[in-house]
């Protein structure tokens, strides 16, 4: 496509360099930057240019323009939109995508840039007609009718009783309330979205300051909010029937029609089905649905070919008075995913991607000889970020191998040690931001049967289900494992070959050779990883062949052990080697090799030289994630995206896929039938079969199935994420009403994961293998059957040095978090008290003995083999001990000085100096007292020590 100066519009130059959003006005058939602060204004009367820059996480720049078309609008302007999009286009490399938007008739995508929503408001600039002067010294009353699950179209329309109706959900705007009417017959999250535009209408057009009713079609009189709504319109009286919709088109979607656009003229193509073949580099074709009019456009076509295509397709759509349907214009090489699957097959294209750059370049370059800034036209450098687990990797593992259908629990030695052959199940529990998260997940090993691999999908559903679906599920392939497997096993060998029943008798009965490890015979090991919390040594066929230079290997042959370092490895890699020698090989001498060097034994065993690779296998990078909502009906699977999502976005009536290419994450809500949540893993394989976004997923790509309240962080780190919201109770529309009548997003009661017994994680490893291996974080603070309260305390004297640092450190939390509603002393009281009441009974820990000195005679036994275990839990247990032996001591509290609760505090910025630290209590005035503590002084002198210390603790008085 040639490009000349004279075609680009001023306006235009230096567009599209950053993330975000550029808007323009047509004014004078000119394009006019309209402010930042002006973003989702729109005048019914003008013609707007938008251009939406996304930037990708593989550096490049992702173009979206839209050309908005008010009702009021003049054809003029409205030709002049059309024809400035595809130079705007040109301006920015010739690769977007253009959208013809009219008002009331928006696509979801442009929507989606300005939610809630946009209310396009009368009047306009004083092109094409005359400007209409709005008046917004008193406030009208205004009736509005919503559409939409996941963005909302808003149209104002009369207010009269008239426009009222079943099936649609209306907003009455008075001044000094806003009413949502919801139709009998719409939906939950319809009436649930359309509640953020009461919210909209609220800040904007009342600066905040009204009350917000809602109303419930068919509600009785009796109601007094409905009562007040119905008088707005002279009285109750039953609704109409709902009249078809203004400019209401029916289209057949199935009949294509593909046309040539050649010479300034239209060519039907006659042609049984749609194939890419027909469609020409050096021509612009029209791609006819009814509801949807696609104009593709060949990469080597010239700009004035593009504005005429550009031009028919508006006198098109003009003649046949279709003023409803959307114009889409694509470029080749960089069409929509739903444009590409109205063909019958679409080829793999990769080589336009690349020579768009040069395209790029060119007009770049073009740019830059005329003296503009060309920043930002080019491929945007790529964010370089180190892969984060974003999951504490110091919890508890438990693994099963499935053996006659049937699991089979493995030892703590063993269960890192995975064969090819099998199926495994794990069951994995890691401290949380407010609770213990658990994740059961399944692993395939390439060789495994169909049989086993059934079983172990079913025995981790049961897992879950008896979770009561508060577990994240998982479902991993060899090969395909996501760096959450990795950091949870941290040190993981697979192995060839398979030890359970259905593998042996699946090799024996098709008549394959076992080739199961043993120690004893000939084995290659392939070395990886990026640190000592995240290493693998997978065994690979013992030939020259299977070595490659960016790796090191282990090589042995009974007693026989070779490492070998290829040149181009890092002293990291080698350090891991040294780390899986020991698991693999421990105390046997080894003999180095280096890549160059090596013996003529080590080649006999791999059977010779031979030619072998120097490039590093590359992971398959996350792409930038796609949200889909999900109905799963009749074994059929229909999804469709939600543009530019947020938190809010997902109903707990509904199923949601989010898609990350590397990772398909499947969000159930709670109010979802049981049966569908049963059914969320193979919603997860059916999304893989569809392959929407047509990214040639793998049917190993690893799913996760998640239960709303039970989000990991492997997933929220995709929202701005709200905890309060997700521990709501209600429907997603009883959910919003409460936020919106309440200021914000309360922290409802919601009762407590149930946390199973689990063992802890390894404690007996080899001691060889504890002196190489760091990666378990031995000094953990995890001492079992202890109260929580106990557990908070000695958390915060553990040092952060300890943690592993695969993730980051915790954030320190008190046991009883600031509530986020208006009352928060009132719940937090209500917390103590609770906690009063559960101490009415002795904790089930057998208590220490002591002798009358008051040292400790028994120490009660603790999880785990670290020596920083017995340190904190002795300095803690110390302060309740030494509060104990007080216990017949006289208290006497008269004289001493007050002091506000947060400087008594350990944690105070300002803590008190030179009092008991073991009666803080008895320096806070009596107020404050019975405020922390939910009851007076004296009643708290008459409790047990015990009960006095706990309570302590629980408000982090120590």
């Amino acid at each position: 496509m040639s490009v000349s100066m004279k075609d680009l519009d001023p306006a235009f130059r230096g567009s599209g360099q950053k993330d975000g959003l550029e808007i323009w006005r047509i004014e004078n058939f000119k394009p006019v930057p309209v402010p930042a602060s002006s973003y989702g204004k729109f005048f019914m009367g003008d013609s707007y240019i938008i251009l939406k820059t996304t930037a990708l996480k593989n550096g490049s720049l992702r173009h979206d323009i839209h050309y908005w078309i008010g009702k009021d609008t003049s054809q003029d302007e409205a030709g002049t939109a059309a024809i400035l999009t595809v130079e705007l286009d040109a301006a920015l490399g010739g690769r977007a995508v253009q959208y013809r938007e009219i008002q009331g008739n928006e696509t979801e995508k442009f929507l989606s840039y300005f939610r809630p929503c946009i209310m396009p408001q009368p009047g306009g600039v004083a092109s094409g007609f005359n400007h209409v002067e709005v008046n917004e010294q008193d406030h009208e009353t205004r009736l509005y009718v919503c559409h939409g699950k996941h963005v909302v179209h808003v149209k104002e329309v009369p207010f009269a009783r008239s426009s009222l109706n079943h099936d649609d959900i209306f907003i009455l705007d008075t001044k000094f309330k806003i009413f949502q009417f919801s139709g009998s017959n719409s939906s939950i999250q319809e009436r649930a979205k359309a509640l953020e535009v009461v919210q909209y209408i609220k800040d904007t057009f009342h600066e905040g300051k009204c009350e917000i009713a809602s109303v419930e079609d068919g509600r009785m009189m009796a109601d007094a909010e409905a009562g007040e709504f119905w008088s707005f319109f002279g009285g109750f009286a039953p609704l109409p029937r709902r009249a078809p919709a203004e400019g209401n088109e029916k289209h057949e979607e199935t009949a294509f029609k593909l046309l040539c656009f050649d010479q300034g003229k239209l060519v039907p193509i006659d042609c049984q089905s749609l194939a890419h073949e027909l469609l020409e580099t050096n021509k612009c074709y029209f791609l006819d649905s009814g509801s949807e009019l696609y104009v593709w456009m060949g990469r080597i076509t010239s700009l004035q070919e593009r504005k005429g295509a550009s031009e028919a397709a508006e006198k098109l759509l003009s003649d046949s008075n279709r003023t409803r349907t959307h114009i889409i214009k694509v470029i080749e090489g960089f069409e929509t995913v739903t444009f590409k699957s109205k063909f019958k097959e679409w080829p793999q294209t990769p080589e336009l991607k690349l020579s768009s750059e040069d395209g790029r370049g060119k007009v770049a370059a073009l740019l830059k000889r005329q003296g503009l800034n060309v920043k930002g036209l080019m491929k945007a450098a790529p964010a370089k970020e180190e892969p984060q687990s974003y999951i504490d990797c110091t919890g508890n593992l438990q693994v099963w191998r499935v053996n006659d259908k049937d699991k089979v629990q493995l030892s703590s030695s063993d269960q890192s040690k995975f064969y090819t052959g099998d199926c495994y199940v794990f069951q994995y529990t890691y401290p949380g931001d407010d609770k213990e998260e658990c994740l059961v997940g399944t692993w395939f090993g390439k060789k495994s049967i169909e049989e086993d691999r059934v079983i172990a999908v079913s025995l981790a559903s049961k897992m879950v289900e008896s979770a009561k679906f508060q577990a994240v599920q998982a479902r991993f392939y060899e090969g395909k494992e996501p760096i959450q497997f990795f950091v949870i096993f941290q040190s993981l060998q697979v192995f060839k070959g398979g030890l359970s029943s259905g593998y042996k008798r699946f090799t024996a009965e098709n008549g394959i050779d076992d080739e199961s490890y043993s120690e004893d015979g000939l084995a290659l090991f392939r070395i990886q990883g990026s640190g000592p919390e995240n290493m693998q040594a997978i065994q690979v066929e013992p030939v020259a062949s299977s070595l490659n230079s960016s790796y090191c290997y282990i090589l042995h042959d009974g007693h026989t052990v070779f490492t070998w370092a290829g040149n181009l490895t890092t002293a990291l890699d080698q350090e891991l080697m040294e780390r899986q020698l020991d698991v693999i090989k421990p105390n046997t001498q080894s003999r180095s090799q280096k890549e160059g060097s090596e013996t003529d034994q080590f080649w006999s065993l791999l059977g010779g030289k031979s030619e072998y690779s120097g490039q590093k296998m590359v992971r398959e990078l996350e792409s930038d994630p796609h949200l889909f909502s999900c109905i799963l009906s009749k074994g059929n699977l229909k999804v469709k995206e939600i543009y530019h999502f947020t938190q809010d976005d997902l109903m707990t009536e509904d199923v949601f896929i989010l898609d990350c290419h590397t990772s398909i994450f499947v969000w159930v809500g709670q109010q979802v039938d049981v049966k569908v949540r049963l059914q969320a893993l193979d919603v997860g394989e059916k999304f893989i079969v569809l392959d929407f976004l047509m990214e040639n997923l793998a049917r190993e790509t690893p799913i996760f199935t998640v239960m709303e309240g039970s989000e990991p962080p492997f997933f929220t780190r995709f929202f701005t994420w709200d905890l309060a919201k997700s521990l709501m109770h209600g429907n997603s529309y009883q959910r919003k009403l409460a936020i919106v009548k309440g200021g914000g997003a309360p922290a409802l009661d919601k009762p407590k994961r149930r946390t199973p017994v689990y063992s802890g994680r390894s404690t007996t490893q080899d001691k060889s293998q504890r002196s190489r291996s760091m990666s378990f974080s031995p000094e953990r603070v995890r001492v079992r059957g202890r109260s929580p309260a106990f557990t908070a305390l000695a958390a915060n004297f553990e040092s952060s040095s300890n943690r592993n640092l695969s993730t980051p450190p915790p954030v320190v939390k008190k046991l009883y978090p600031k509530s986020v509603t208006p009352d928060s002393s009132n719940t937090k009281s209500s917390a103590i008290a609770a906690v009063a009441g559960s101490l009415d009974r002795p904790s089930q820990t057998p208590a220490p003995e002591f002798v009358k000195d008051g040292s400790e005679s028994e120490k009660p036994k603790q999880e785990g083999d670290g020596k920083g275990v017995d340190t904190v839990a002795t300095r803690v247990e110390s302060l309740t001990i030494n509060e104990d032996v007080k216990e017949n001591e006289p208290e006497d509290d008269e004289g001493l000085p007050i002091y506000p609760y947060e400087r008594l505090q350990t944690t105070a910025a300002d803590p008190v100096t030179e009092i008991d630290v073991t009666r803080r209590e008895t320096y806070l005035s009596s107020t404050e007292f019975k405020e922390k503590f939910g009851m007076t002084k004296e009643a708290f002198s008459k409790l047990p020590k015990w009960k006095q210390n706990r309570l302590k603790i629980a408000l982090q008085l120590f």
